[in-house]
């Protein structure tokens, strides 16, 4: 049964806005071809939320005492306004997902941040930065202290030296540090080349720069690059290329093969590569490999990273992209009308946090493979094709064993009948059908919550 069909009328008019994101077949649970995710558009006639809250409140507060009760006169309901390069992009999935498990009891595994707190010595550090004072604005592009930080940990990692002043900028979160790399060194008419599945800010950030997407798709068991198609693609006419590694959702990690094959390209075209590694400390089964660190590579890509994942302290928003100063100059030049600068006492901190020592990241991976194997044995328990995780603290499986037509429809049963929640994948696609099969778990979870999911599953989930 599908969730819109449990819902009383008034749930659906609370609902039906926030759950604009979902192609219609989270309504109809069937995935058209001419209907996509990001094109849908509710009719006009469809009442506003907030006419809907304010017609509710006078309903609520009218007295039975009232001897007639007075009619108020509602404005008629406007579409929304947006600009047209934001027009399909809707509220995010990671929103509708975590509404819908407070709202069903669901437990989360869909969106990917940890049910647990984060270090504390470095929580310890804000409230010392807070204390001490250091509450004003900070530097634009970082205060001293975190960019030399983040460039010892750069060169800890890859070997590089890069300039803390000249060739580091600390922005708010990665997702900022995306889109200031987007909007400084991108321009309208530019093609970039994607690979799919991708994390959702690339197409927003990339559609406000102008740019024109180009999509390799990696297709499971292993999401391996396409070589021939890749080859295909890329040519004078790219302006970059964007990589994900450790790749959210698979978990794959490219490989020094593919990634040198990449470089190659880049190089023989003069191409730009844009790579986002804020999974880096979570590389379980292979090695991570920064591009810039590959010969001739440094000069033309931006790295971009955070301290969220590593620290479990995503509500921090705290981000960097490290790029020579050519390259630096156009995201430092976008940050600076974005966001200005970054909060400074968690700045203090997340300094603090770089120089963990190596124990931090060993205890950090130990952790996680034991959440990992909780996860990935009892999603096999359960009947799911489990595809390899390398990195990150993402699963992919195939829910076609369960007969449901789509990964929507399958979402909306999993939290509904279930009281699990995962995320469908399709909305990581420029096509929503080639992820039609597949939906992503995460765990970054306590075990006791990652195996009270198993459990649930294994007692309520049964193939279809």
């Amino acid at each position: 049964m599908l969730l819109s069909a449990s819902l009383s009328s008034s749930d659906r008019v609370m609902l039906l806005r926030p759950f604009s994101t979902f192609r219609p077949a989270l309504l109809s649970s069937s995935l058209s071809k001419t209907r996509t995710l990001r094109s849908f558009a509710w009719p006009s006639t469809k009442p506003t939320l907030m006419a809907s809250i304010s017609t509710a409140s006078t309903e609520k507060g009218a007295s039975s005492t009232d001897q007639e009760p007075q009619k108020q006169l509602q404005p008629p309901a406007r579409p929304l306004q947006v600009a047209k390069r934001l027009e399909k992009f809707k509220t995010t999935i990671f929103t509708q997902m975590s509404m819908l498990a407070i709202k069903h009891g669901a437990i989360n595994l869909g969106q990917g941040f940890p049910n647990f707190d984060g270090p504390n010595f470095v929580k310890e550090a804000a409230i010392q930065a807070i204390r001490e004072g250091k509450n004003q604005y900070a530097r634009g592009h970082g205060i001293s202290d975190f960019n030399s930080a983040i460039a010892a940990r750069f060169r800890k990692d890859t070997g590089l030296e890069v300039d803390p002043e000249k060739e580091v900028t600390v922005t708010c979160g990665c997702t900022e540090a995306i889109a200031a790399t987007m909007l400084g060194l991108i321009n309208p008419g530019d093609e970039v080349i994607l690979f799919a599945p991708f994390y959702d800010s690339y197409e927003a950030t990339l559609s406000m720069a102008g740019a024109k997407i180009k999509c390799i798709t990696l297709r499971p068991p292993d999401f391996s690059v396409p070589v021939d198609e890749l080859k295909s693609a890329i040519s004078k006419n790219t302006r970059a290329v964007l990589i994900n590694t450790p790749h959210n959702p698979t978990g794959k990690m490219f490989t020094r093969e593919e990634l040198e094959l990449i470089a190659t390209l880049c190089i023989e075209n003069d191409v730009l590569v844009f790579t986002d590694e804020v999974y880096d400390k979570l590389a379980f089964e292979a090695e991570h490999i920064s591009m810039a660190s590959l010969p001739g590579m440094y000069e033309r890509t931006v790295t971009m990273n955070s301290l969220g994942k590593t620290f479990s302290l995503t509500g921090w928003k705290i981000g960097w992209a490290i790029a020579p100063e050519h390259l630096t100059w156009g995201v430092r030049q976008a940050h600076s009308f974005l966001t200005f600068a970054t909060s400074t006492p968690m700045q203090w901190a997340a300094a603090t946090a770089l120089r963990a020592p190596d124990s931090y990241y060993e205890e950090l991976k130990r952790d996680y493979m034991a959440k990992k194997a909780i996860l990935v044995e009892g999603l096999e328990a359960v009947g799911f094709v489990v595809y390899p995780s390398s990195g990150t603290y993402f699963i992919v499986v195939d829910h076609t064993p369960f007969g449901l037509e789509n990964d929507v429809a399958f979402c909306e049963y999993l939290i509904q009948e279930v009281g699990v929640v995962a995320i469908p994948t399709s909305v990581f696609y420029l096509n929503p059908e080639e992820g039609k099969n597949l939906v992503r778990f995460t765990f970054c979870k306590d075990e006791d919550t990652l195996k009270a999911a198993v459990h649930r599953m294994k007692q309520r989930l049964r193939k279809i």
